[in-house]
């Protein structure tokens, strides 16, 4: 460092301004320019940063530079063989890769033609194109025709890479040499007064302070948080979403998805292999430090009643129940037990029904967590997504109600213009698709889905007739992309997500009323 910054005035001392790529070739932009920071911090030279692209050449451009293209290699050898070259000969004498490529090439410039099993040279000589345009490239960085870049850019002969040079001046306090300043006023040299004939580095308010290492959360996980806080408000309770592992049972059949289903195709849905099925629906084992202490204490009771449950789906799946006549189809037990990845947390929401069943009560439940589907990864769709799902249970319970309570519930976000648009769901009727207005996008877009559980899905369990059911869901994805800008969702979950966006991406604040 120290080294350069001499050599950046004495460069100077012969004119006003210089060019860095000219001046200092082979020493990175980087090196450069923290020496010449140093010097502009002095007032001692000035700089502007120069930024253009260059052209330079492959490894296999390096080669044809030198050698000649591959098209040139296959014209020479047929040329040297008078009556022709055999085409199974070519890849001995030029090689495998020259054969390859340049016997097309050489086709397409007129330069051989084929006669039976032969190679034969169409013309006395030919100019090598390629070479020469390789060898200007390598001289000068560049080329006039920005086809022929293209061109070579295609066949991976060249690449574009970019080259940071300064302009270098002189400043208002140039000189010869950099002068040593001192950093600190040492108790020598107060009583030695040497400071007086000393140089002072002068303070530099305005420098950042060092970066301090700290965690920082996900934007994903700052707009979670914005959810959670929004249902704790409206008066719901969370959930838990621990089990991303689902037998097809709660998955689908509990509710009311036929067998017969797309959704239940391997295209769609992940299936365990090993495991491959589970048990019945039965209780959760209690934890060992849960459990009761002494041997002849009587274990507490579940008060469900999970082999009735697996009946009355089992009846209103094949012949129908509850004034349904069901979808009439022999229902498979062994399909049900399958183990799949959850396609949707709906598959917890049926879990916390059936327990209300043992004590029907108004609830409120919701849950944000994981979902899996097998769907083909691009720039909106991901083979894993987090879904927002709410639900709520009550007596006479209407769809006007349902309305009323998603309107209120995205105006806490924002959202205040919404369409409903009438929709089928297996397990919800009547079902909606619920639409926003985007500002930003000048249109509608799709925002949540929505409806109310049906009776072949709520009283297999047990509940009230007269209770109902609203649920709804939308991704949790969809409003953090819209909310930081992000237009690929790998940017935002999985392994190509930045690290420096999820430490400098700012706090989220949904729109709150």
């Amino acid at each position: 460092m120290g080294d350069l910054t001499a050599q950046v005035l004495w460069a100077l001392l012969s004119g006003d301004s210089l060019l860095s790529s000219d001046a200092f070739p082979s020493i990175p932009s980087t090196t450069v320019k923290a020496a010449l920071d140093r010097l502009a911090s002095r007032g001692m030279v000035v700089y502007q940063t120069i930024d253009r692209e260059e052209v330079v050449l492959t490894d296999e451009g390096t080669t044809i530079a030198e050698e000649g293209s591959h098209e040139a290699k296959v014209f020479e050898a047929v040329r040297k063989t008078l009556e022709g070259l055999r085409i199974v000969d070519l890849p001995g004498i030029v090689g495998k890769e020259s054969a390859k490529v340049g016997s097309g090439k050489a086709f397409k410039e007129g330069w051989i033609k084929k006669e039976k099993d032969l190679l034969v040279a169409n013309t006395d000589s030919i100019a090598d194109v390629t070479r020469e345009q390789l060898q200007t490239i390598q001289n000068t960085r560049t080329y006039p025709d920005a086809k022929a870049i293209a061109e070579l850019r295609k066949r991976k002969l060249v690449v574009m890479q970019k080259v940071i040079s300064f302009r270098i001046s002189k400043g208002s306090k140039y000189a010869k040499e950099l002068v040593k300043e001192e950093t600190d006023l040492t108790a020598e040299m107060l009583a030695s007064g040497s400071w007086k004939n000393l140089k002072f580095k002068p303070y530099n308010f305005k420098a950042l302070g060092a970066n301090t290492l700290s965690g920082a959360l996900h934007p994903l996980n700052k707009v979670r948080h914005e959810f959670r806080q929004i249902f704790f408000e409206m008066g719901f309770t969370e959930m838990p979403t621990n089990r991303f592992v689902e037998t097809g049972f709660w998955n689908f059949d509990a509710l009311f998805v036929p067998q017969q289903h797309p959704a239940r195709d391997l295209q769609d849905t992940f299936y365990i292999s090993d495991p491959a099925v589970a048990d019945k629906p039965r209780a959760d084992p209690k934890p060992a430090h849960l459990a009761p202490k002494s041997s002849g204490a009587r274990a507490e009771e579940d008060p469900l009643d999970y082999e009735g449950y697996w009946e009355n789906v089992r009846e209103v799946h094949e012949s129908g129940k509850y004034g349904s006549i069901g979808y009439r189809y022999p229902w498979n037990p062994e399909e049900a037990l399958r183990l799949v990845l959850r396609t949707h947390t709906t598959a917890v929401s049926t879990v916390m029904l059936h327990k209300l069943a043992a004590d029907p009560r108004p609830a409120r439940y919701f849950s944000i967590d994981r979902v899996f589907r097998n769907e083909s990864v691009d720039a909106t769709h991901l083979a894993e997504f987090h879904q927002v799902e709410g639900v709520i249970a009550d007596f006479g319970l209407a769809l006007g109600g349902l309305i009323g309570f998603m309107e209120a519930f995205f105006a806490k976000m924002g959202v205040h213009n919404l369409r409903f648009k009438p929709a089928y769901n297996p397990y919800t009727e009547p079902s909606m698709e619920i639409f926003g207005w985007h500002e930003g996008l000048g249109k509608w877009v799709e925002i949540g889905n929505s409806g109310m559980f049906r009776p072949e899905m709520l009283e297999p369990m047990g509940l009230p007739k007269d209770m109902r059911v609203y649920g709804w869901g939308l991704s949790l994805e969809r409003p953090t992309m819209i909310k930081y800008g992000v237009r690929n969702i790998r940017e935002l979950l999985g392994h190509k997500v930045d690290l420096n966006f999820v430490e400098s991406n700012p706090a989220v604040r949904l729109e709150k009323e």
